[in-house]
Parts: structure tokens; C-alpha cells; sequence
């Protein structure tokens, strides 16, 4: 019996292509000699618009709009002149502006190839708010979470004693007093509960489908706003289902989408009060400081006055609200729960349009 024929090797550097497209990072390996394109990774196809067959070959630095900054950095290389060069520089885009971007140029691990990493300025700027924004999240849900406990036990022996102290009081003016202890003891025990809630509960995993998860908040906000608030809908079908608590989406996603309807009550009375749920497909996408394939991208958007400048940059902090009454615990909650599934909400606001953004990975 002749032995099986062995598998065929894999191509010259299959293992390198492979890794260098997972990460992030713009990255480019360079022929030394003349500085054209040997690879380009995922993320910068992405980046320029360009396909890798087209950027193999091609003269790197024509893709810069000062070259010269490139070539000079080049020639250092060649001339072993540093280990490594970094700078500052702006990278063409196909049809877009183009992208200031901080350039590393090193030589590759292969001799005769030169390394250069690019890391767009804005992009690092959003991964170092994303990632101070988890660590704050993180900081405030500890704090919460042990300050709850800690009001738990003296609340409940403050309503109990106002029960017996209300049984033993004969004027029923000073009855209605123990009467308010009673009400807001348990209102706090409600803001308690809801403080402590994400982390009760255990995380039921099931398929996702995004659109009967819009279409269900859909409905609950207008039965509770059904005069003058209309809910646009703008969907792409071809979004697959994921892995997910269905539960803790519509919660999160309600919570949004409430908050915008509260913020448009005065719209409402006049009859042009908006909110618009799009959902996308993004590809190639980073945050969390990972590179995900595929993601969802969820907006609610409203036309509403915006978000007060005073707390542009704390909304998604526990207790904070722009709203009187508010127990500035939604919006905490809804990025607590798409934290749970990998994602992130953002949001861009200005008077007369606010754009809360969600991802969440997918398959």
C-alpha cells in the first residue's frame, strides 16, 4: 500500500501574513532595495481603500502626501543609521481626506525588508477614551456595588422600625409621617435593587436577532408616547444573529431609546419629535483595543436638544442625569449589559441631532 502523498507546504510567509492581519495596527513590510510594497495587513487595505493586489508592488511612499518624509526614513534604515524611526505624517485615502497618522519604520525580522507601522492619530485617541472610559465604568461599578450593600442593611431596619413605631402611634397625622419613612425607604431599596441588578443575574445565552429586538422596544416606547413621536426604522435584513442575552439587548436598548424620548417631550407637543434605530453591518472594525471581522452597528438617533455640555463626558457615569427626576442609572445599565457581550456604546451629540452608537461583535 504506497503512503499517503504529504499536504502541500504553505507559501513563503503564511504564518506572518496571518498574524499581522489580526492585530489592529496599520502595518506594511517593505522591499528594502526600493521601498515598494511587499504586504499590506487587513487594516490597512481597510484604511486606504485599496486591495492588497493593488498595493503589492507599489511605491509606499506615494501613498503619503509628503513622500519625502518616507523615503528619507527609508534611506536611514538602508544605511542601518537607526533601529528604529518614528514620526508624524498624513496618509492618502481613496475618496476621503486624509489621515494624520504616527509612522514606525524598523527593520523586518527577514533581511532585506523593512518594517512600517502606522497607528492613526484619531484612532488612538478613541482606543485611549474607550479604554479610560471601561477602567472608570469598572472603578464605578465597584464602588456602587459595595456602597449598595453597605445602604441595604440599615435600610431595611429603618422600615421596619417605622412599621412598629407606625403601629404604635394613635394620631393618624403622625402616622402619614412614619407612612412618607415607609415609601421612600423602599424607594431607595428599588434604586438599590436597580444598582445592583447587573450583577445579579446570571447571563442567559441565546440567538439574537436584532430586529425583533428594535421592533419589540419599538412598541413599548409608543404605547408610552403615543402622540406626536414617531420611531423610524432604517434596517439592514442581511445582519446574521449572534450569541447573546436577548434580555439584557432589549433592556440596554430601551434604556436608550426611553432616554430619547424623554429628552423630546417638548418636540412631541409640537408633532415632530424623531427617533431613528439603524442598524449596520461594520467591517474590519476595532474597539476595546481588538480587531473584530464583522460587528454590529446600532444607532439611535433623535433630534432632540442634545446632551448638556456640562455632561457631555460623564453620561454613562452611575447617578448622572441631564434630566430633573432622573435616577441617572439607564444609560449606566445599558453599557454595562453591551459591555457584557463584547461591545460599546458610544454617542455624538449636538443640539438637534444626538447619535447613540452600539457594536457588538458577530459570528
Amino acid at each position: 500500500m504506497s503512503p499517503l502523498p504529504s499536504p502541500p507546504p504553505e507559501p513563503p510567509g503564511t504564518g506572518r501574513v496571518h498574524s499581522l492581519d489580526l492585530i489592529s495596527t496599520l502595518v506594511a513590510v517593505l522591499r528594502g532595495a526600493d521601498g515598494t510594497v511587499q504586504f499590506a495587513n487587513a487594516a490597512l487595505e481597510n484604511t486606504l481603500g485599496l486591495s492588497r493586489r493593488t498595493l503589492e508592488g507599489a511605491d509606499f511612499a506615494s501613498f503619503f502626501t509628503d513622500p519625502a518624509l518616507l523615503q528619507t526614513a527609508l534611506a536611514g534604515a538602508r544605511g542601518k543609521d537607526f533601529s528604529a524611526l518614528r514620526y508624524e505624517a498624513s496618509l492618502k485615502r481613496l475618496h476621503q481626506d486624509p489621515v494624520p497618522v504616527h509612522v514606525s519604520v524598523a527593520d523586518a525580522e527577514q533581511a532585506g525588508e523593512i518594517l512600517v507601522e502606522l497607528w492613526p492619530l484619531e484612532q488612538q485617541a478613541r482606543q485611549d477614551r474607550e479604554e479610560r472610559l471601561r477602567d472608570q465604568a469598572q472603578a464605578h461599578k465597584e464602588l456602587i456595588r459595595n456602597l449598595a450593600h453597605e445602604i441595604k442593611n440599615p435600610l431595611g431596619g429603618i422600615r421596619g422600625a417605622a412599621q412598629l413605631l407606625e403601629m404604635e402611634l394613635e394620631s393618624r397625622e403622625l402616622a402619614e409621617y412614619a407612612q412618607v419613612i415607609i415609601h421612600e425607604a423602599d424607594r431607595l431599596q428599588s434604586l438599590v435593587d436597580r444598582l445592583l441588578a447587573p450583577h445579579r443575574h446570571p447571563h442567559l445565552v441565546s440567538d439574537v436577532n436584532i430586529h425583533e429586538v428594535c421592533e419589540r422596544v419599538r412598541a413599548l416606547v409608543l404605547l408610552e408616547y403615543p402622540q406626536g413621536l414617531t420611531i423610524l426604522r432604517d434596517y439592514d435584513t442581511s445582519i446574521p444573529e449572534f450569541r447573546g442575552d436577548r434580555a439584557q439587548i432589549i433592556q440596554a436598548m430601551l434604556n436608550i431609546v426611553q432616554n430619547a424620548a424623554q429628552a423630546l417631550c417638548e418636540r412631541m407637543l409640537q408633532g415632530v419629535a424623531e427617533i431613528t434605530l439603524r442598524t449596520r453591518v461594520v467591517r474590519q472594525v476595532t474597539f476595546g483595543r481588538q480587531r473584530y471581522r464583522l460587528a454590529l452597528e446600532l444607532h439611535v438617533i433623535d433630534n432632540g436638544p442634545g446632551v448638556p455640555e456640562a455632561i457631555k463626558e460623564r453620561i454613562f457615569y452611575p447617578l448622572v442625569s441631564g434630566r430633573d427626576g432622573g435616577s441617572g442609572l439607564g444609560l449606566t445599565l445599558a453599557q454595562t449589559f453591551v459591555q457584557q457581550h463584547r461591545g460599546l456604546i458610544e454617542c455624538d451629540s449636538v443640539p438637534g441631532r444626538t447619535d447613540f452608537r452600539i457594536l457588538i461583535p458577530l459570528p
